[in-house]
């Protein structure tokens, strides 16, 4: 097995510094992330629960937004195209997208769906407590059409494309797989994070990058090791059609595994209090390395 050491920074700066040339088109599940900040000095008269007094909040956008807020940051370009509700949480992500500079139009907002939110409220960079509203549903006819419209429209003027799949109804009922049928006849890659253990959903994919727990359930058993890892991926690679694999392992690093290649990448473990958000990180700044030119290590 290959072990996989960072190479010299001038490629990676060189690809870095093509980041601005690319364009990525993401769709999926838009989410809003709300953070409340905080401190406990009570326990509450009323349960035996405590009582978080607040002293700040703040906005974010998660899901496939934060894709796209990863893909801006770092300076490429980002096209969204999804379903979302014509709600406050949905206008707050319509508003931020709007204010990073990109183009909503392939955002469809409709009234008879919520957009999903997430409140995670802290006290000393602790997670305390996770407040989720949303509802899970696949689009209607009408919708689908609407989303794949914007997609065909937007695929043209795309590098590369990102399927964000969290589960919550955008991806549902073959979604997916229409979009990848259509960017496998157009040439043009699509990577997908992927969500629950049916695989056979994103077959025919460029690839997609589970964690190492994803990786386990999509083959029915537990993985651990560099072999187990490589084993796995392989499965799934024969079985759907994958290019390859990107396996993030946490403070282990991260695996690219093809039919013919397994490389390990270790990282240098940080102390951190929440990993929300961590895999599109990786898919983001994944996507406009490869699309930037850099082969599949030196992207990962």
């Amino acid at each position: 097995m290959i072990k996989h050491n960072p190479p010299s920074p001038e490629p990676l700066h060189r690809t870095i510094a093509r980041f601005g040339e690319v364009t990525v088109l993401v769709v999926g599940d838009f989410i809003l992330d709300r953070f409340v900040s905080g401190v406990i000095e009570r326990i509450s008269p009323e349960a035996p629960i405590p009582v978080l007094h607040g002293r700040g909040e703040m906005l974010n956008m998660g899901g496939a937004g934060n894709v796209v807020s990863n893909i801006v940051s770092l300076g490429g370009a980002a096209i969204p195209v999804s379903v979302i509700g014509a709600d406050q949480a949905g206008n707050n992500l319509m508003r931020m997208l709007s204010e990073i500079g990109v183009d909503t139009d392939g955002l469809l907002q409709r009234a008879d769906r919520m957009t999903s939110s997430k409140s995670r409220f802290s006290a000393l960079n602790q997670q305390v407590l996770r407040f989720d509203e949303e509802e899970i549903k696949p689009l209607t006819s009408a919708e689908r059409a609407k989303l794949i419209d914007h997609f065909q429209a937007a695929l043209g003027r795309a590098d590369i494309v990102i399927l964000s799949d969290y589960g919550k109804g955008i991806l549902l009922d073959g979604v997916a797989g229409e979009l990848i049928a259509i960017c496998r006849d157009a040439g043009k890659p699509v990577l997908v994070d992927p969500k629950g253990r049916d695989y056979a959903r994103y077959a025919g994919a460029t690839a997609v990058t589970p964690n190492r727990k994803e990786l386990g359930e999509a083959v029915g058993r537990k993985v651990f090791g560099d072999d187990e890892i490589v084993a796995a991926a392989r499965d799934l690679i024969a079985e759907h059609d994958f290019e390859f694999i990107v396996a993030t392992r946490s403070e282990k690093g991260m695996s690219v595994v093809s039919a013919e290649d397994a490389r390990h990448i270790s990282t240098q473990a940080r102390e951190v209090f929440d990993v929300s958000g961590a895999g599109d990180t990786v898919i983001a700044s994944f996507a406009l390395s490869l699309a930037a030119g850099a082969d599949r290590v030196h992207a990962a």
